[in-house]
């Protein structure tokens, strides 16, 4: 056996957002920056993978997501075409209809849907040929519309051959002109690395070397970078990519939100170094892979398959990880999107109470973690005087604090001041509900909160919400010790093991009366 193999997997979420526009030496250079001794220069700094565009990971599953869409537009489609026709032939419109009549054309289209997903034509996979894509899609059109003619001939429903070959042809033309639309798309996507996934080696050794040539070559995989303990015996790069650190600076690299796996290309027999660098490196919220050593070299690129196998999401199965990102965007954008309206009126008196309480701007805007480490910049109703903000929350807000204004102490207790976040759950970029965004370089007293807890990165396996598990279960506000950051820790991790569709429900029921009804917490 070769290729990959899985030791870990994260939760992968996510939606739309735009492309980051930071080019490859831009982004090398910065990577190179972070290590203690000084890297060499040119290819040995930059690398030799430079992408059109670089997208971190909540963008480039946005785009893998994409094909939940896809099949909601088809379906939407076949849906409008089926009623139309049935309309047309029935005088007194589709509810007149009968059962004998509707059913044929019922059967059809869900017949033509069902056999799109079960026959993959929503994967997109690389290298598929756009021609038996179309000719997949036009098949399943035809079988739908003759198994209509069977059921119209076995219910003598009396409409007649023509009504469902025309059927046909409204549909096959409809799923091809879409097809082609979405197959564009997905080669556009590729062309700029938005399917292509990021990695980086553990490991500066020859299966490494091997591996980035071979990727090289294929351009289906983009190595960012190689991180090594043993950096003294190490060189600058390896096969032109920047060895950028040990695996303790991956630990907090810039680079981690723009990478979707990490492989570990070391020798799997050296069992006690794995399992150290596994352990260490699970508190990442990136998947850990292992590379087994490949012994020649069609199993080298069995392994490359399957590290650059990025189709877009599948349909079928049992609801995974990509489904339910699908299914908690949609939910944000409908409950989001209402939310907003029902809202307008309190935020705007809210920022007009703000404009009169004190000078200043009206929001306040700070530097989060988001998705996978992905730095966000969150918006609220300022609170504190403009003067004494700050950003970094360094120092935690406490009981009188002198920083808050009038209108900022009803504001932060009645967590009118989150309202603005709305805006960046639109966007993308945030959950209604998931883990509390934290600022970057938070500190619980004189120490980092991050350093506090080894687990602290899994929280970023999911988008950050306005409201959370956490803040109805009592962690909210300030973290004033470790233990404080522990329990915090652990109900986010609960959250994302348990999320759905109903929980997310029920804890957006309960914050109003929870929030208001903790006077004891401080925000």
């Amino acid at each position: 056996m070769t290729s990959a193999i899985d030791i870990g997997r994260a939760t992968a979420l996510s939606d739309t957002g735009e492309a980051t526009r930071l080019d490859a030496p831009g982004l090398q250079a910065l990577a190179a920056r972070s290590v203690a001794e000084p890297r060499a220069e040119g290819a040995a700094r930059r690398g030799p993978f430079r992408p059109e565009v670089w997208l971190n990971a909540r963008q480039r599953n946005a785009s893998r997501l994409a094909v939940h869409w896809f099949r909601s537009a088809d379906v939407a489609v076949v849906a409008v075409i089926t009623l139309a026709l049935l309309w047309a032939m029935t005088p007194g419109g589709v509810l007149a209809a009968t059962l004998s009549r509707a059913l044929p054309l019922i059967i059809g289209a869900v017949l033509t849907l069902g056999l799109m997903r079960s026959l993959g034509l929503y994967r997109f996979a690389r290298g598929q040929k756009t021609a038996v894509h179309l000719a997949a899609v036009a098949g399943t059109a035809l079988i739908g519309g003759a198994t209509a003619i069977v059921l119209d001939a076995l219910l003598a429903g009396g409409a007649g051959v023509s009504v469902y070959l025309i059927w046909s042809g409204l549909v096959t033309v409809a799923l091809y002109g879409l097809h082609m639309g979405w197959t564009d798309m997905v080669a556009r996507w590729r062309g700029k690395g938005a399917l292509t996934p990021n990695i980086v080696l553990v490991g500066a050794t020859k299966h490494a070397e091997t591996l980035i040539k071979d990727a090289l070559k294929r351009r289906d995989v983009n190595v960012l970078g190689v991180f090594d303990d043993r950096l003294a015996r190490n060189p600058d790069s390896v096969a032109g990519v920047p060895v950028l650190g040990d695996a303790e600076a991956l630990m907090t690299h810039r680079m981690t939100p723009y990478v979707d796996r990490i492989v570990l290309a070391i020798d799997p027999k050296a069992e006690k170094r794995v399992r150290e660098l596994t352990s260490r490196l699970s508190a990442l919220p990136n998947e850990v892979t292992l590379l087994v050593d490949p012994v020649d070299a069609g199993e080298r690129s069995a392994a490359l398959d399957r590290l650059a196998n990025a189709p877009l999401a599948s349909l079928g199965g049992p609801i995974d990880d990509d489904r339910r990102a699908f299914n908690k965007r949609i939910q944000d954008l409908i409950i989001g999107t209402t939310a907003l309206i029902l809202l307008a009126p309190v935020m705007a008196l809210t920022a007009l109470a703000i404009r009169l309480d004190s000078p200043g701007p009206i929001f306040f805007r700070q530097r989060r973690h988001g998705f996978n480490h992905e730095e966000i910049v969150v918006w609220k109703f300022r609170s504190m005087r403009h003067e004494a903000a700050d950003a970094t929350a360094s120092r935690q807000v406490t009981t009188d604090d002198d920083r808050v204004t009038r209108v900022g102490k009803l504001i932060r207790s009645t967590s009118l001041d989150e309202l603005p976040q709305i805006f960046n759950v639109l966007k993308g970029e945030m959950s209604l509900v998931g883990p509390r965004p934290h600022a970057i370089g938070m500190k619980t007293g004189a120490v980092e909160s991050a350093r506090l807890v080894a687990e602290y990165a899994h929280r970023h396996r999911m988008k950050p919400g306005m409201t959370g598990w956490a803040a109805i279960k009592g962690s909210r506000g300030p973290l004033h010790s470790a233990q404080d950051v522990r329990r915090r820790v652990q109900l986010d991790v609960e959250y994302i093991e348990r999320q759905s569709l109903w929980l997310d429900l029920w804890v957006m029921f309960v914050t109003v009366p929870v929030l208001l009804g903790d006077r004891a917490a401080i925000r």
